[in-house]
C-alpha cells in the first residue's frame, strides 16, 4: 500500500524501576507543624537560590560548579541537605530543558502546517494525510499573521535553547497564574498564599545505604517514629540529641509496608518527602526507593496463550480477548471511567478501571497489548484547525497517567505488557473487523474493532482478515477460509468434523469407522469392497 509508513515491531514493556508509598502523619501537634513549616521555608529559600545559580550557569555547568554550589549550601544547612537540594535543582533544570525541546517541536509543527495551508488556494479540499486550504480570505489573512507570531516565538526559543536558558517557577506556573484569577478559582488572597508557601517548601532527603534505617536526614524507625535532622541555623528547635527533632506522629505504611520494613532493617537507601496538603489541612510522608530491573518475559512467551487487546479512549478502555491465532474469543469488555472533577477523583477512576482490566486478564492468564501512544504533536491547534472539541478530547486523554499506572500495577500482578505501534489501528480495525464482528444481538463499536487490531499486531499477525469465500463454499471439506489460523498450524486445511445431532444422525467426531476418510466416495477400487463382511455367492441348490 503506497504512502503507508513502516510499522514498528511490538515489544514487551519493561517493569518499573522505582517504588513510592505514602502515609498520613496523624497526631501532629501545633509545635510539630510550626517546626515543619520553619524548616521547609528555610530550605525552600536555599533551594530557590540554588536554582537561580543553576539556571545562570546554563550549558557551562560542570562538576566543579556543582561542588561549589554544594559547599555554599553546606555551611548554611548540612552536607546531606545540600546534596538533596542540589540534586533536586539539577533534576528540575533537566525537566525544564526537556519541556523546552517539546515546545520547540510544537512550534515547528504549527509553522509547517500553516505554511502548507497558506500555499494552497482558498477553499481547496484536503485529504486524509494533509489538510486543505483555509475556508475564506479572512481566515487566510489571520493565519498569515499568526505565522509571523509563531516564527518570532520559534526564533526566541531557539536562541534560549542554544544559550541554555530555561524558565522555571518553584511552586508551579499554574499556581502562580492563579494569583491573578482568585475569583475564578474561588480562593482568597490568604488561602492562595498558604498554598503558594506550601508548594515552595523543601522537605525531602535522599537515602543512603549503610546508614541507620537508610536515611540520616529524615529517619523513620521500625515503630514509625519520624525524626528530622535540623539545619544548623534552626538547631535551637531540637527536642532530641544531635540536633534532631522527633515528631509526635507515627506512620505505618499499609501499602508495601513489608518491603519498606525489609529495606530499613537492612539499612538500605530510602528517600523521604514531607509535604502539606493545604486544602485538607493534613501532612503526608512519602517514601521511595529504586528496585532492580526485572528481566522482561520474551515476546514469544507473552504470545503463547493469546492476549487481551486494549484500546485506550477518553472515557473508557475497550478490550477484547484473542487466542494465539488472532481470533476474537467471547464478548468484548468495556471498562469506563469519568475524568471530570478533582485530580484525586480522576486518578481513582483510572486506577479502578485498570484494576478491573488486570483482574480480567489475570483470570485467563493472558498478557495485555496496548498502543505506544504519544499525543505531544497531536494537540496543536494548527493540526486540527477549528475542531476545538476534538483537540480538547485528545488533550484530556490521560495517556501518560494510564501508561504509568498500567505498567506499575501490571508488574505487581506479573502480567506482561506488549506495546505496539498505534499507526492505523483504529482505521484498519474498523475496516476489517467491525462489520464481521457485528451481529443481530451485538453491535461492535469502532473502539472494540481497534482492540482486535491492536491484539493481532501484538501477536505478529496482519490486521487484515483472510478473504471470505462465496457462500456456497463456506462449508466445504477445507473448512472456513476466514479462520485466522497460522500458515503452519497442524490441521489447518483438514476436513471439518460433523456436529452430532438429531438432524444429521451422525456419530460424534472421530468415532465412526470412516471418520476423516473419503475413500468410500470413490467407487472404483474402493477398499471396502474387499472386506470380509461382503455377502458371498448364492448356492446352486437348496
Amino acid at each position: 500500500m503506497g504512502g503507508v509508513r513502516e510499522v514498528a515491531a511490538p515489544f514487551v514493556v519493561p517493569g518499573p524501576v522505582g517504588v513510592a508509598i505514602r502515609d498520613r502523619l496523624k497526631g501532629l501537634t501545633a509545635r510539630d507543624e510550626g517546626v515543619l513549616r520553619l524548616v521547609g521555608d528555610y530550605l525552600g529559600t536555599l533551594a530557590s537560590r540554588d536554582l537561580r545559580a543553576r539556571c545562570a550557569a546554563g550549558l557551562e555547568h560542570d562538576v566543579g560548579r556543582w561542588a561549589e554550589r554544594k559547599r555554599e549550601l553546606t555551611g548554611r544547612s548540612s552536607s546531606r541537605w545540600a546534596g538533596s537540594i542540589t540534586k533536586a535543582t539539577h533534576d528540575q533544570w533537566g525537566l525544564a530543558r526537556r519541556g523546552q525541546a517539546a515546545h520547540l517541536q510544537s512550534l515547528q509543527t504549527g509553522i509547517d502546517t500553516i505554511r502548507h495551508r497558506l500555499a494552497l488556494p482558498v477553499g481547496a479540499k484536503g485529504t486524509k494525510k494533509a489538510p486543505g486550504g483555509y475556508r475564506s480570505e479572512g481566515e487566510w489573512f489571520a493565519k498569515s499573521r499568526r505565522l509571523r507570531v509563531l516564527e518570532d516565538r520559534l526564533e526566541r526559543e531557539r536562541a534560549s535553547w542554544e544559550a541554555g536558558r530555561v524558565r522555571v517557577v518553584r511552586g508551579g506556573k499554574r499556581l502562580l497564574n492563579t494569583r491573578h484569577h482568585l475569583d475564578d478559582a474561588g480562593l482568597s488572597e490568604d488561602a492562595w498564599r498558604h498554598r503558594w508557601e506550601a508548594a515552595r517548601r523543601f522537605l525531602q532527603a535522599d537515602g543512603e545505604s549503610g546508614k541507620r534505617h537508610g536515611n540520616e536526614t529524615i529517619r523513620v524507625s521500625l515503630d514509625g517514629e519520624v525524626s528530622i535532622k535540623l539545619p544548623v541555623p534552626l538547631a535551637r528547635l531540637a527536642n532530641a540529641p544531635r540536633g534532631r527533632y522527633v515528631l509526635a506522629a507515627r506512620v505505618a505504611f499499609a501499602h508495601r509496608g513489608e518491603a519498606w520494613r525489609d529495606r530499613i532493617t537492612a539499612n538500605r537507601a530510602v528517600a523521604y518527602r514531607l509535604h502539606e496538603d493545604v486544602g485538607r489541612g493534613r501532612w503526608y510522608l512519602t517514601a521511595s526507593w529504586t528496585t532492580p530491573a526485572v528481566q522482561a518475559v520474551p515476546l514469544s512467551a507473552a504470545r503463547a496463550s493469546g492476549l487481551v487487546g486494549v484500546d485506550m479512549n477518553a472515557d473508557h478502555l475497550a478490550a477484547w480477548r484473542l487466542d494465539a491465532h488472532g481470533n476474537p474469543v467471547g464478548a468484548p469488555r468495556r471498562f469506563a471511567y469519568d475524568l471530570s472533577g478533582t485530580m484525586q477523583h480522576r486518578d481513582a477512576q483510572v486506577r479502578h478501571a485498570l484494576i478491573r482490566l488486570l483482574h480480567w486478564a489475570k483470570r485467563y492468564g493472558l498478557a495485555i497489548a496496548v498502543e505506544d501512544l504519544d499525543f505531544n504533536a497531536e494537540t496543536t491547534r494548527e493540526k486540527h484547525g477549528r475542531r476545538r472539541r476534538f483537540r480538547r478530547l485528545i488533550s484530556g486523554m490521560p495517556v501518560a497517567r494510564l501508561r504509568a499506572r498500567l505498567v506499575s500495577m501490571a508488574a505487581e500482578l506479573a502480567i506482561p505488557l506488549v506495546a505496539v505501534d498505534p499507526a492505523y489501528t483504529s482505521r484498519w480495525g474498523a475496516q476489517h473487523w467491525q462489520k464481521p464482528l457485528t451481529s443481530k444481538n451485538r453491535k461492535t463499536t469502532r473502539h472494540e474493532a481497534a482492540a482486535v487490531a491492536i491484539g493481532r499486531r501484538a501477536l505478529g499477525h496482519p490486521i487484515r482478515r483472510r478473504t471470505t469465500p462465496p457462500r456456497t463454499h463456506q462449508s466445504d471439506g477445507y473448512g472456513h477460509r476466514t479462520v485466522q489460523a497460522a500458515p503452519g498450524a497442524p490441521g489447518r486445511e483438514g476436513p471439518r468434523p460433523h456436529v452430532p445431532g438429531p438432524r444429521s444422525r451422525c456419530v460424534p467426531p472421530g468415532r465412526g469407522a470412516n471418520a476423516g476418510d473419503q475413500n468410500t466416495h470413490h467407487r472404483s477400487g474402493c477398499s471396502a469392497e474387499h472386506e470380509t463382511w461382503q455377502q458371498g455367492s448364492l448356492p446352486l441348490s437348496l
